[in-house]
């Protein structure tokens, strides 16, 4: 991560955010903070509220209640501000195929009165920036999922915004493409100074960020660097399947040991874990199923933190 120069500046402050579509609350007194020079990501199952918070910050939906700021300004007395800090790269596919991309480029330009020199001058810093200048002249039917990503990625960065804001970028793409999307947004990062928001359902692509804050029903239940955050649980989780449930659970919290419980299986994690192994399939024999050990994963965050499955 890349926040030498800028450690101290807030890119976006989620203040109190509130928002309801009828009677469903889809975020409920949501604050958070997004450090300039940072990949971000805001990481939640469908329904946790990461496309409200994506439409608010992005000044698609109005607030209804609470404020955000984009370095500093807020929709709600700055709007042009906002808007003119802040590239957006939606989750749909927005290249018209039948165009090259240089012609995509161009009619994103168009938006914000770029034209002439400057706008042949900001194409050539874009290509380059994102490796696409060989393909200007190609068109956008033509390109890999991955390269698709790129030219949507130098749209959303044409007007220099301080602050790139992706909604599921990864939706649809083979795993060698979501790299090659990685590698582009770290070299915006690190490079070209662009910090970087961006919302998943992916647990893995999540885990690749600098900081995620994890969503659940409206509300931020855990922000922190991926590895802080299973750090945390300890350095193992251990998943018992049993015929027995209740006994085995009650055997464990005997033991001072927190443990989760979903359907069929039983969850404790810390560094202890590991100890009990050997005594508990003694102590139970052929009613426990299986006993799986391994490192806590951010699936194993979101278990701890909101005592559901996160699928």
């Amino acid at each position: 991560m890349s926040m030498t120069a800028s450690k101290a500046t807030v890119a976006l402050s989620v203040e109190q955010l509130s928002h309801r579509y009828g009677k469903h609350q889809a975020l409920d007194s949501l604050s958070l903070e997004v450090m300039a020079g940072e990949i971000f990501a805001l990481l939640g199952p469908n329904g946790s509220g990461k496309t409200t918070l994506f439409r608010l910050i992005s000044t698609i939906a109005r607030i209804q209640t609470g404020d955000l700021r984009v370095f500093g300004n807020s929709p709600k007395s700055d709007l042009s501000a906002v808007r003119n800090s802040i590239g957006i790269v939606f989750q749909a596919p927005s290249l018209d195929v039948k165009l090259t991309v240089r012609e995509n480029i161009r009619c994103q330009a168009a938006l914000y009165g770029l034209h002439g020199a400057a706008l042949n001058s900001r194409i050539e810093e874009v290509s380059q920036q994102l490796g696409i200048t060989d393909r200007l002249s190609a068109f956008a039917s033509t390109l890999s999922g991955g390269m698709k990503r790129r030219v949507e990625l130098a749209k959303g960065i044409l007007h220099r915004p301080q602050l790139l804001l992706l909604d599921e970028p990864s939706t649809g793409l083979d795993p060698a493409a979501r790299l090659d999307l990685w590698h582009a947004l770290e070299e915006l990062r690190d490079n070209h100074q662009v910090t970087v928001l961006l919302t998943t359902h992916l647990l893995e692509e999540a885990d690749k960020a600098d900081r995620i804050a994890i969503l659940h029903q409206g509300r931020t239940v855990a922000i922190g660097a991926p590895a802080h955050l299973r750090n945390e649980l300890g350095s193992e989780v251990l998943s018992i399947q049993t015929t027995d449930q209740p006994a085995v659970k009650e055997w464990l919290e005997s033991r001072s040991l927190s443990v989760q419980q979903f359907d069929n299986q039983l969850r404790v994690a810390g560094s202890e874990t590991v100890q009990i192994v050997a005594p508990i399939s003694a102590a139970f024999g052929n009613r426990i199923q299986s006993l799986t050990l391994g490192q806590p994963s951010l699936e194993d965050v979101f278990v701890a933190k909101t005592g559901h499955k996160y699928w």
